[in-house]
């Protein structure tokens, strides 16, 4: 597996030390991972949508959890029916655990099960304190001015 060399984004940026180890793990988690097959989809600026393919299950047979911003999606398969005979059997119904990381505020909505699809909606929801705001610029003569005390 490559390294990647991540040093010249440090220079320039604070807080993005979480970065390095985040992708080495995504990259060593996915490799070989194949099911279920899902999307990940974006809506808008603010919204997305994760949608995995998981024929066969039923509701109760599927978990959703987010933990510390990894969201989690589980299948377990009850035991088969072993009345049973199949020619061919192509429809995976086995057992899985999928993990995605979300990035800082996104957070889980909603969840719908349709036609064997399962779609997970997100939204990114910046905090009042996180959004841009504009500093004003007083005069230094009237910061001086209101800092004297009375009577001098």
């Amino acid at each position: 597996m490559a390294t990647i060399d991540l040093s010249p984004l440090y220079r320039s940026t604070v807080g993005f030390d979480r970065l390095a180890p985040m992708l080495e793990t995504a990259l060593r988690n996915d490799r070989g991972v194949s099911y279920p097959p899902y999307d990940i989809e974006v809506i808008d600026e603010n919204r997305y949508a994760v949608t995995i393919a998981v024929a066969g299950f039923e509701r109760e047979e599927l978990d959703i959890q987010v933990e510390r911003g990894v969201l989690t999606v589980a299948g377990k398969k009850e035991a088969a029916n072993s009345d049973r005979r199949y020619l061919h059997q192509g429809i995976a119904r086995r057992t899985f655990e999928r993990k995605f990381n979300l990035a800082d505020h996104v957070e889980v909505t909603d969840a719908s099960l349709r036609n064997g699809l399962l779609t997970i909606s997100l939204v990114r929801e910046i905090p009042e304190a996180m959004k841009p705001k504009t500093i004003p610029i007083s005069d230094d003569n009237a910061t001086l001015e209101h800092s004297e005390e009375p009577g001098e």
